[in-house]
This record gives C-alpha cells, sequence and structure tokens, in this order.
C-alpha cells in the first residue's frame, strides 16, 4: 500500500512540475526554439543612427598652469 502511495505522489509532483515547466516556456518558447536554431532575435532589430555633436570643454583650472611656489616646495 505504501508503494502505491508514494508512486502516486511521485506521479503528481511529476505532473505538477510539467505544468510549471509548460506555463513557463510558453510565452519564451520563441526565443529557446530560435536560440537552439542558432538564431537570435536581437540580429532582427535594427538599432537606429543618432546624430551628436560631441565637444570637449576645458576648465578654466585645467587651462591654467600651475607654477610652483616656494610655498608649495617648502610643505612637499
Amino acid at each position: 500500500m505504501i508503494a502505491a502511495l508514494a508512486t502516486l505522489i511521485f506521479l503528481a509532483t511529476l505532473w505538477l512540475v510539467v505544468v510549471a515547466l509548460a506555463d513557463t516556456l510558453d510565452g519564451n518558447f520563441a526565443k529557446i526554439a530560435a536560440a537552439l536554431a542558432g538564431r537570435s532575435l536581437a540580429s532582427r532589430i535594427q538599432p537606429t543612427p543618432v546624430a551628436l555633436r560631441v565637444r570637449q570643454r576645458v576648465s578654466a583650472r585645467q587651462q591654467r598652469t600651475l607654477r610652483a611656489e616656494p610655498q608649495l616646495r617648502a610643505a612637499a
């Protein structure tokens, strides 16, 4: 009797796992099939180029050259 009950519990658990996997894979099956076939869904999407202007800004502190002063030399 215990073997029959254990078999019934095992089959019920197996059925729940199959139902959960089927529900999970239902929405993602196209992606999985494309990946297994060696194709990518991302390769079909063409990125649109965007024009940008790039300017290099130099702050006033970087433009000014620092001179070594005697006070700074003594502190070092």
